[in-house]
């Protein structure tokens, strides 16, 4: 598997990134919280196995709030020094698929990785995700318009698999902004409709009808025809 550390502390993410490595996958590292935010948000990943207090800003809950809301079900291992029952209960209803307590046996880690492997198999990711005659391909990051290759730059294809995600939904500004700007923005800015716009101008090209629709003072939607429900701005 592809593996994300995220973890502080220089000496614990050696043991763990060597553990993992020598169990037989590939293993990045990131040592603060926004680093870590970044990397979920950018990249792919098969399991990110998660400090639960981080420096920078941003802590693990912080990341794991965001990977969530974004429909990231990528699976996540919580590590903490936090003990108690509650805390516990706390890292897995923020989203954490199994939450290990430090200090822990490698061995136990590692168990535990497989076994969020294997229960990461018996969900496997779509292949192809379609919206009328459009078509995005998650693993390859490729979208195409009626067959037409549409090059994206990558918040406006974050923005793009976002909606498709959620199509059928009306999704608001604060959950783009969470899911593709991690919460660094100010909910005021207007980032998101700078970005839509080249987002649509692209998918629209050639007259092609759009799909991406505005819902008057929410937020977005996506789907093959304006169904007359939602008030464009």
């Amino acid at each position: 598997m592809r593996c994300l550390l995220i973890e502080d502390d220089i000496p614990t993410s050696e043991l763990i990134r060597e553990g993992l490595a020598g169990a037989g996958h590939e293993v990045e590292a990131s040592h603060d919280g926004a680093s870590g935010l970044a990397r979920v948000s950018n990249e792919r990943w098969d399991l990110v196995v998660l400090d639960r207090m981080l420096p920078g800003g941003v802590d693990g809950l912080d990341i794991l709030a965001a990977m969530r809301l974004r429909d990231d079900r990528t699976p996540v291992l919580v590590l903490s020094a936090l003990s108690s029952l509650d805390e516990r209960i706390r890292g897995l209803r923020s989203g954490g698929d199994d939450y290990l307590t430090k200090p822990f046996a490698l061995d136990e880690m590692l168990a535990r990785v497989e076994a969020l492997a294997r229960r990461a198999g018996q969900r496997p990711e779509p292949d192809v995700f379609n919206v009328g005659d459009l078509t995005l391909e998650p693993r390859t990051r490729r979208v195409f318009r009626n067959g037409r290759p549409v090059a994206l730059q990558p918040r406006e294809y974050q923005l793009l698999e976002y909606l498709v995600r959620h199509q059928g939904e009306v999704v608001t500004r604060k959950m783009l902004l969470a899911a593709v700007w991690g919460f660094h923005f100010d909910p005021e800015t207007n980032v998101i409709d700078v970005q839509m716009s080249r987002l649509r101008t692209k998918l629209d090209e050639d007259g092609a009808p759009p799909l991406i629709h505005t819902v008057r003072g929410v937020g977005f939607t996506i789907g093959a025809s304006d169904d007359g429900t939602h008030v464009a701005e």
